[in-house]
């Protein structure tokens, strides 16, 4: 899942300067989610921007913007509104945005009302946790399931670094050290030898950017 909030009211008004017909874009998956930009988060942007002066022509919350298919339904079923619209403001992360200027028709000026913080798991509260970097290059199956590079300041690959102190970490002692986190979780499962294993440096070839995948 991908978290992300929205930006200050004062944030959208400058970067909506110069458009005064505006249509809104939330999103049907994480944005909702997360508060940032599901049918609440739409009724109130919108209100919000009517005060300012603002025309909202009219909006849509595709179930997952960041998917083609599912953003051109919704987009076929809102042209007219935005044929009359000269922005598109898109209550999503990043990948909603840049999906919706990869498949706009009408060259809209595209804008984000959200920043992308980052990917995350929910718990059963609805807490969100970031606990993956995407690297490109996972470690998981050799830590028990627990990512030193996310869940580690430092980012370390091969154990602890010398400023743990009772289990906690130096950067934020509030913390759990990722490392002793790990070890206690392979000497529950008596796979405490996997530790004497040195791990290469990470290849940063696998996470160089922009990513892509090719489906044949």
């Amino acid at each position: 899942m991908i978290i992300s909030q929205q930006k200050p009211l004062e944030d959208l008004l400058s970067s909506l300067a110069g458009y005064n017909k505006i249509f809104l874009m939330g999103c049907g998956e994480c944005a909702t989610a997360c508060k940032s930009g599901g049918q609440p988060e739409i009724a109130k942007i919108q209100q919000a921007l009517e005060a300012a002066g603002k025309v909202i022509t009219g909006s849509c919350i595709p179930s997952a913007p960041c998917v083609a298919a599912k953003l051109k339904t919704e987009l076929a079923k809102n042209m007219k509104a935005l044929r009359q619209s000269e922005a598109a403001l898109i209550l999503a992360c990043g990948l909603g945005v840049q999906s919706f200027k990869d498949n706009d028709r009408l060259d809209l000026a595209v804008l984000p009302a959200c920043d992308t913080l980052f990917g995350a798991v929910m718990d059963a509260q609805g807490n969100f946790y970031e606990k993956c970097s995407m690297c490109g290059e996972c470690v998981l199956e050799a830590t028990a399931g627990i990512c030193p590079l996310t869940l580690c300041p430092k980012s370390l690959l091969n154990g602890p670094c010398g400023g743990v102190s009772q289990g906690k970490c130096e950067v934020d002692n509030q913390k759990d050290c990722a490392w002793i986190l790990i070890y206690r979780e392979l000497d529950k499962k008596k796979k405490l030898a996997s530790l004497k294993e040195i791990r290469k440096p990470k290849d940063f070839k696998k996470s160089a950017r922009p990513h892509k995948l090719m489906i044949t």
